[in-house]
Order: structure tokens, then C-alpha cells, then sequence
């Protein structure tokens, strides 16, 4: 009777979210909450599921994507009342950990890199190689800021300053974040937030994972044998014919596969 009646549930039913890549690259695999907004809402309310399970494996990117996705799934759960639990595989580090602490509880692998509660800015400089080729750089502004770390002009003082006070601020918020979201569970460790990992086990010891566990034996032990599991996944676009898109890409691709690289993966 009940299977023909699609507001009658059978039995409980979690919802299951991959998250799966770097954060705001802008490569086919690339996180974003543009992306992930229809995904994740029909995760949260299709079938009034019980739970939502993440699978998160990313290690980081931009930390306002993290925070837009990381906000977006309190949000639904809380207004929908569905408790949400991520489970981390290869990595969920800087942006990645931003989005697990999202849920509610957060379970790892005995292998599983967590943390990176940092911020960070890199880049090159060229113009020593410019002067070589007798190339010289001219840039023109209205305003005394608004040309910074020009990589093609010498580093200046004043820019590396206003930077720090930038990435300061951004830290700030991400570490905010973690306490309001790990509260007590968080243990009084002096390198909690300097950008350092933990695996496994040591990520569940300074508090920033609440377990080491599956997502399938973890839900059945939590709802029973006869729990269901919805998937769903981001539509992947198909390949771009246009070459410049190749190109562009390729980039992300390259970009996604060194901030993986960070962590040995």
C-alpha cells in the first residue's frame, strides 16, 4: 500500500550530497553555491528525508563560496528541521572544513586530513625578467590603492601590509565560524588555528571530527538496518567545444589538482 502512496514513508530515508573538489575554481568540478543551491534544496526537502549525509572531499578554495555553501546548508536544515552529518574522505581542509562544519556531527577516516584553519594568498613576481628583456611596465590609477601586488613591479611594503591586515580579517571569520559551529567540543590546542592539518584519530582528539565512521554503518547504527539512501549529485556540463574554454579548463583542472597536492593526495 505504502509504495503507492508517495506521502507514506516505508522507513527512514537519508539524503546523500557528494561534495567532491576544490572550492570556486571555476573548472566543471569546482564547488560553488550557485551550483550546488538547487542540489542541496532538493536534498533537504524531497521526501522529507531524515537526514542529509555530506561526502566531503575538498581541500579548500574560496572562503566566501565556503562560507555561501556552509551558510545555505544551515539554513535549510534548520528550516526544515533535518539534521545534517558530513563524512570526510580523502580531505576536508580550509574551504572543505569550512562546509564540514556546516553539519552537525563530523565523521572521518582513519586516514582523513582535516583542518587547515588558515588563509592563504600566493603569486609570482616577473619584473626582474622584464628589466632582463628590457620590457618596462607602466600602469596608471585614480587612487592610491588600486593597483596592488602588481607581479610585473616590485613588491611594496604598503601592499604586503594591507594584505596581512586582509587575510587577518578573513582568518578571523573562518576561526569564528569553527568555534560557533565545534563550540566545546574543541580542545584548547595552541595550533588549533594556525593552518595546520590533522589526521584521523588527532582530527578527533582536538575536537574537529566527532568520530571515526562511515557514512553507511554511521546512519544504520544512527536509524536503523532499514534505512534508505537518496543520492544525489551535481550535474557535470559537458566537455566545452570552444577552445579557449579547453584552455580554461585545463587551468582549473591544474589549479584543483595542486591545492589537492598540498596535502599529498
Amino acid at each position: 500500500m505504502k509504495r503507492w502512496i508517495p506521502f507514506m514513508k516505508s522507513g527512514p530515508v537519508v539524503s546523500v550530497v557528494r561534495l567532491q573538489g576544490a572550492i570556486g575554481m571555476g573548472g566543471r568540478s569546482s564547488l560553488s553555491d550557485a551550483s550546488l543551491r538547487s542540489l542541496l534544496e532538493r536534498a533537504f526537502t524531497r521526501g522529507k528525508p531524515d537526514a542529509v549525509a555530506l561526502e566531503i572531499n575538498s581541500p579548500g578554495g574560496s572562503p566566501v563560496q565556503s562560507s555561501l555553501i556552509g551558510a545555505r546548508i544551515r539554513r535549510l536544515s534548520e528550516e526544515n528541521e533535518v539534521p545534517v552529518f558530513a563524512f570526510v574522505e580523502d580531505v576536508a581542509a580550509s574551504g572543505g572544513y569550512w562546509i564540514a562544519s556546516a553539519a552537525d556531527e563530523i565523521w572521518a577516516d582513519r586516514s582523513s586530513i582535516l583542518g587547515s584553519i588558515g588563509v592563504i594568498s600566493s603569486g609570482f613576481g616577473a619584473h626582474v625578467f622584464l628589466q632582463r628583456q628590457g620590457i618596462e611596465r607602466r600602469v596608471h590609477t585614480a587612487g592610491n590603492s588600486k593597483s596592488m601586488l602588481d607581479p610585473f613591479r616590485p613588491e611594496k611594503e604598503e601592499d604586503v601590509a594591507r594584505l596581512n591586515r586582509l587575510l587577518g580579517q578573513l582568518h578571523e571569520t573562518f576561526i569564528t565560524h569553527v568555534r560557533v559551529r565545534r563550540g566545546d567540543k574543541l580542545k584548547q590546542d595552541p595550533d588549533l588555528f594556525t593552518g595546520e592539518i590533522w589526521v584521523g584519530e588527532a582530527a578527533q582528539h582536538v575536537g574537529l571530527a566527532d568520530g571515526i565512521g562511515h557514512l553507511v554503518p554511521v546512519m544504520k547504527e544512527r536509524f536503523g538496518d532499514k534505512v534508505k539512501f537518496r543520492r544525489y549529485e551535481a550535474r557535470r556540463r559537458l566537455l566545452p567545444r570552444l577552445g579557449l574554454a579547453l584552455a580554461e579548463d585545463a587551468l582549473s583542472t591544474i589549479e584543483e589538482r595542486a591545492a589537492y597536492a598540498r596535502f599529498g593526495l
